[in-house]
């Protein structure tokens, strides 16, 4: 149930982070064309972005390994093909997680100089 739950909730969360990225991203101020170095360099400099991205890269990593565990759970026949599936996973998601929340956190804009 908590998994369901997630998945609901999770995705309105998505839902408007995603578009509100789209949006100040790809329509504001001129478009993806503004977008370089000092773009990203300034938005980052706010924690308020940092945490809007944070939270936009935690709840689609876990959103979807929420789901593709739900496949991995109704397709993978053998115990053992479902065990390294998942353990796959969830390396995966480690890694996505930790290397994503690591470059947000410990982005330097002074390098781009």
């Amino acid at each position: 149930m908590y998994s369901w739950l997630f998945m609901r909730l999770s995705g309105i969360v998505l839902v408007v982070l995603v578009l509100g990225h789209l949006l100040i991203m790809n329509i504001l101020d001129g478009g993806v064309h503004r977008i370089n170095w000092g773009f990203v360099a300034g938005r980052w400099a706010s924690p308020f972005w940092q945490m809007w991205d944070l939270t936009m890269l935690w709840l689609a990593e876990l959103h979807g390994a929420n789901g593709l565990r739900t496949i991995i759970n109704d397709y993978a026949r053998k115990d053992g093909t479902r065990f390294w599936l998942q353990m796959l996973l969830g390396a995966s998601v480690v890694l996505t997680l930790g290397l994503g929340s690591f470059v947000i956190f410990t982005f330097d804009p002074s390098i781009g100089n």
